[in-house]
Parts: C-alpha cells; structure tokens; sequence
C-alpha cells in the first residue's frame, strides 16, 4: 500500500516527479490515433446502421407490417 502524505507541497513534488516519468506520444502519433478512432468510428456508424436497416427489414417481413 502507498504510503501516506500528510504535507500537499510533498504531493506535489511526488506527482511533477512522476508526470516526469510519462512517455508521452508525439504530435504524428498522436493525429495518427486520432484519425484511425475517427475512421473505425464511421466504419462502426456504416455497420451498425446497415444491421438497423436489415433488422427492420426483417421485422416487417416477418410481421407483415409495411410502411
């Protein structure tokens, strides 16, 4: 268990000390994740919307019901 810190400016410290430690993502990297989430965010808009179009198709079929 961690130990515990009664002193905030300690806290601090701790907390500049470790953001230190981070390993953070370049600028290329970080517009490459961002357009890959958007690219398989409209795949998964397409799929989904195709499978609600289906279903429903399938439920009118099935119920006799038309539009």
């Amino acid at each position: 268990m961690a130990s515990r810190t009664s002193n905030p400016f300690t806290f601090l410290q701790q907390v500049r000390s470790e953001t230190a430690k981070v390993t953070w993502p370049s600028r290329r990297e970080t517009l490459i994740s961002t357009l890959m989430v958007i690219a398989f965010v409209f795949i998964a808009a397409i799929f989904f919307f195709a499978a609600d179009q289906l279903m429903g198709w399938a439920v009118e079929l099935i119920l006799g019901i038309s539009r």
